[in-house]
């Protein structure tokens, strides 16, 4: 007769928790995947700005929601440039690191623009517009960012080894773990930036909302120099990586390997793959067509540019799934579909934003602690989500996050028709608008990354040989070009519902547009039953085809 083993009460299940869902993470980690990490982390610290950011535009700037709403599709359009830049990574895989050198450069040159803003206006205002330098500021910024994140994409592909410490090589479900882990790290890093940064700016915004105008802009400058750092973590990342292949080349001729065989063992080509015209021929084209548009001003200028890069796109994932077994290729479309259209959802925009600063009283401080809160549960979230993302498929995992979104959209439209003071009144004015934001907060945040860490593992697993950085390039292009998407819906949803802040003129001050929240209410519903109903219909729909998912 056996006996049952005995049970491990609670102290012991969330000890057997956290070790297989924390610990077991932190045990996986490896030095090789460091690097990558840390121009990841230079991703996420890239959000200490972003309430400041708002503020200034809001304070100081008299750009509409339709008109930044339209800057945030110019703002996501470079993304797509990681189609050739991709190509480029493996085409000098050797020089790689030159490129995040290059996007190092462009963004702490955005960054001085907004300091140049914030500390010498007059200088600033004397060459260009206020406005032109910030459009300049927000776009070069991007570009910057993914000129790195071409490149640590490429090297997440290059983080997971092909063989052990002596050269023998891995079994492909043990390298299948790894590029999850190592994909799951990635947007632990980010998070882990965006919760230091939220740190800073809770500590750094306290009470700034109550300052006189040039205080508060001393406090925006300091958040500002303060990001210079962001391009530093990126640059010491790429410097640790040529430390860490000399390391193990070291290593591997020492075990009498030639240093060809070394890097060949390391994934480091000495001979580079063929160009591929498409590609760069494809991402050129893409390019000139861009600018031209973009400079031209021509009515319907970012419905034009979408189409020819979704063209473009389709037309290189075709060329490129090629190289895939056809039941690889279909699940791979298949999951690129159901992340597209789930993140292709518009949003309310910056009108959003605007009316719970001025009507529900929201000030700088208030949102930083906001941003923490998030950041810490996704962080969290991710964790506890772990097996959930591995176990389950991407139709499951899109389905669930729709409806919890859909359910978890409902506070907000309900505090724009008085929800809050009706809870606050019935409970002595603790349930007031912060408390149910902060709840809303704390249950929404994990679910904006859990979508993206097995569509990510399963393109660094199925990435080709020798073509990794250009197979990652426009698999994501593909998913990144649905931002683009949402930011054009959100345009759309704009002109629609058109809702407006006070604008006061810098010098009169006199009020120049008067603030309008009276269409917001129809915003918010009209956007929450399109991203409720058009994942759903994705997946229904692919279960008809021969596209699976992941």
């Amino acid at each position: 007769m056996t006996t049952a083993p005995p049970a491990l009460g609670l102290a012991g299940t969330v000890g057997r928790w956290l070790d297989a869902n924390i610990f077991a993470l932190g045990r996986e980690m490896r030095l090789s995947y460091l690097p990558p990490l840390m121009v990841y982390a230079a991703a996420g610290i890239s959000g200490l700005t972003a309430i400041v950011g708002t503020f200034y535009v809001k304070e100081r700037l008299g750009l509409s929601a339709e008109f930044l709403a339209a800057l945030g599709f110019w703002m996501m359009l470079p993304w797509a440039l990681k189609m050739p830049l991709g190509h480029l990574v493996d085409l000098v895989w050797r020089w790689k690191s030159l490129l995040v050198y290059l996007g190092a450069g462009l963004i702490t040159l955005s960054l001085l623009i907004m300091i140049g803003l914030l500390g010498h206006l007059d200088a600033m205002r004397a060459v260009v517009t206020v406005e032109a330098w910030y459009v300049t500021s927000a776009m070069l910024g991007p570009i910057g960012f993914v000129l790195q994140d071409v490149v640590a994409d490429a090297m997440t592909v290059e983080a997971v080894p092909r063989v052990d410490a002596h050269g023998h090589p891995l079994p492909l479900e043990n390298r299948k773990s790894m590029h999850v882990t190592m994909q799951t790290l990635g947007r632990v890093a980010i998070i882990t930036g965006g919760i230091l940064v939220s740190v800073v700016n809770v500590f750094v915004l306290q009470g700034v909302g109550e300052l006189p105008d040039a205080q508060k802009a001393a406090a925006y400058l300091f958040v500002y120099e303060l990001a210079l750092i962001i391009p530093l973590v990126s640059v010491a990342g790429v410097l640790f990586a040529s430390w860490l292949r000399r390391r193990d080349i070291k290593r591997f001729l020492a075990q009498g390997h030639s240093r060809q065989e070394s890097e060949a063992l390391l994934g480091v080509y000495t001979d580079p793959p063929p160009v591929n015209w498409w590609i760069l021929g494809g991402g050129l084209a893409f390019t000139a067509i861009s600018l031209s548009v973009g400079l031209s001003r021509i009515p319907g200028g970012e419905e034009i540019i979408f189409t020819v890069s979704m063209a473009i796109v389709l037309f290189l994932m075709w060329r490129l799934t090629g190289e895939l077994e056809p039941d690889a290729r279909n699940v791979l479309v298949g999951t690129a579909i159901l992340i597209f259209v789930f993140r292709a959802i518009p949003g309310p925009g910056a009108g959003s934003t605007w009316w719970m600063i001025d009507s529900l009283g929201f000030d700088q401080q208030f949102l930083a602690t906001l941003s923490l809160i998030g950041a810490t549960l996704t962080l969290a979230g991710m964790f506890i989500f772990r097996r959930f993302m591995a176990e389950r498929s991407i139709a499951y995992i899109i389905g669930a996050l729709t409806i919890a979104g859909t359910f978890l959209s409902l506070p907000t439209i309900g505090m724009y028709y008085g929800l809050h003071e009706w809870t606050a009144a019935h409970t002595g004015g603790v349930v007031d608008a912060r408390f149910i934001a902060v709840i809303d907060t704390a249950l929404e945040s994990p679910l904006g990354q859990i979508a993206m860490i097995p569509m990510l593992a399963w393109i660094a697993n199925s990435a080709p040989e020798k073509l990794k950085a250009t197979f990652f390039a426009v698999m994501a292009s593909f998913t990144n070009l649905a931002l683009s998407a949402s930011q054009l819906g959100t345009k759309y949803m704009n002109d629609i519902f058109v809702v407006t802040r006070e604008v006061r003129d810098p010098d009169s001050g006199q009020i120049a547009i008067a603030a309008d929240y009276s269409e917001l209410g129809m915003l918010l519903i009209t956007v929450t039953i399109i991203g409720f109903a058009l994942p759903l219909l994705s997946i229904i729909l692919l279960k008809h085809t021969r596209f699976r998912n992941a």
